[in-house]
């Protein structure tokens, strides 16, 4: 696996996904999608940027298993607590029926960027 040609991918695509939502919200006037767009945007599209830049500028960290586990493991956290948020924060779905999953995703994250962590402790030459 190329993480870190993988990394850039997702984040591209949060990105896509964080414009259309700060677009929906400029045109409509309506702010309620605010913190989902900054979730969206800091823990899909920055991150993981910043995530590939640093896999492909220390190729040790890249080839090693903790660099697959961390990108499913973020990945998997970032969409469960994205989705989530802009569910709860659109009135899509009620707070106590995604209440739950919630600290699931939060949790992929953490131990993703855990996971990052000692990679970089390990394999950052």
């Amino acid at each position: 696996m190329n993480v870190a040609r993988n990394f850039l991918l997702v984040a591209v695509a949060y990105l896509v996904i964080g414009m259309l939502i700060g677009m929906y919200m400029g045109g409509s006037g309506n702010r309620d999608l605010a913190p989902s767009h900054a979730h969206i945007n800091l823990t899909g599209f920055v991150l993981m940027a910043i995530f590939a830049a640093v896999y492909k500028l220390y190729p040790d960290m890249a080839a090693s298993a903790l660099a697959g586990a961390h990108f499913w493991v973020y990945n998997a956290g970032a969409l469960v607590m994205n989705v989530g948020l802009f569910l709860m924060l659109g009135r899509f779905v009620a707070p106590e029926t995604l209440g739950p999953a919630m600290p699931v995703g939060e949790a992929g994250l953490v131990i993703g960027v855990i996971l990052f962590g000692l990679n970089a402790l390990k394999n950052a030459r």
